[in-house]
């Protein structure tokens, strides 16, 4: 068993309906995480209010520990508008200001992050400067394998944090929209194809795999040696929330376990379909998926 942490967000996301489900990427990480077997743990901050509250009691509820996620006084728990799409996909309109944005680094966090097995992160908790500075301070002491979670949500990325990002770690996620996006950026030389693209990069910020999900058409993943590419899993989608997330989590236990690239993406893929055809982006896996 590792102990696998998601350093960023932990909020609820409100759906068109009024439900409120259990999100934010790294959050999400942690949960899968755990459901597959392993120590899940959240480094977030919530309100002293009623919503974080509610966090709290939901996380120990399904088995987390809750003592890495601080309390805020002054500011409210996060929430994320969930606005579906004709698609089948979602836009999210994300408060500002919230108690995530205020991450603290204080020590026992610094230990607990230079202890993890993996560390999750992306851009999204980074969009404040005082909370980028001490997230950088945490990512500092990783010594374990650290996942980059890239996700474009409305202006609340950059260049420099997405580079940043790249040159921490070992493994960066994406799904194809992003990839799109972060090209343009001109972050390394053109490529025609695809996957010469993934290599460029890889090899100026030495990452060890890029993984791209690509939603019904499966998942790509890419070392400087070796390709992996898995069709999509044919489920009936509930929505789409989370499931890149839990793919995440299953894509990390799977590295972990060394396994073969094609299983790796074998496995991250049907993790992520499977929440895919569930509400919300933290439902209970099925137990053939955990790893005992």
């Amino acid at each position: 068993m590792a102990v696998m942490v998601g350093l960023g967000e932990v909020l609820w996301d409100i759906f068109p309906d009024g439900r409120k489900l259990l999100g934010g990427a790294p959050a999400n990480f942690a949960f899968h995480a755990h459901q597959l077997g392993h120590e899940g743990i959240v480094v977030s901050r919530v309100g002293e209010d009623e919503l974080g509250q509610r966090i709290l009691r939901t996380l120990s509820d399904r088995g987390l520990r809750t003592s890495a996620i601080q309390l805020d006084g002054t500011y409210a728990t996060g929430t994320v508008h969930v606005v579906a799409r004709d698609d089948g996909s979602h836009d999210f309109i994300i408060t500002p200001n919230v108690a995530w944005d205020r991450l603290a680094a204080t020590r026992e966090l610094a230990d607990l992050i230079a202890k993890a097995d993996v560390i999750c992160f992306g851009t999204l908790a980074q969009r404040g400067e005082a909370n980028r500075s001490n997230m950088d301070l945490l990512l500092g002491r990783a010594e374990g394998l650290k996942v980059f979670d890239i996700n474009l949500r409305q202006d609340y990325w950059s260049r420099e944090v997405i580079e940043d990002g790249m040159r921490r770690s070992q493994i960066v996620k994406l799904n194809d929209d992003e990839l799109a996006v972060i090209r343009k950026l001109g972050l390394a030389p053109e490529e025609r194809d695809t996957v010469g693209w993934c290599r460029s990069v890889m090899a100026k910020y030495g990452l060890s795999l890029l993984a791209v999900t690509r939603g019904e058409r499966g998942a790509l993943l890419v070392t400087s040696e070796e390709l992996a590419e898995e069709p999509g899993v044919k489920v009936s989608v509930a929505d789409s929330v989370g499931a890149g997330d839990a793919f995440t989590a299953a894509l990390a236990d799977a590295w972990l376990r060394k396994l073969p690239l094609a299983e790796v993406a074998r496995f991250a893929n049907r993790v992520g379909a499977y929440v895919a055809s569930r509400p919300g982006a933290t439902p209970a896996l099925p137990d053939e998926f955990r790893r005992t």
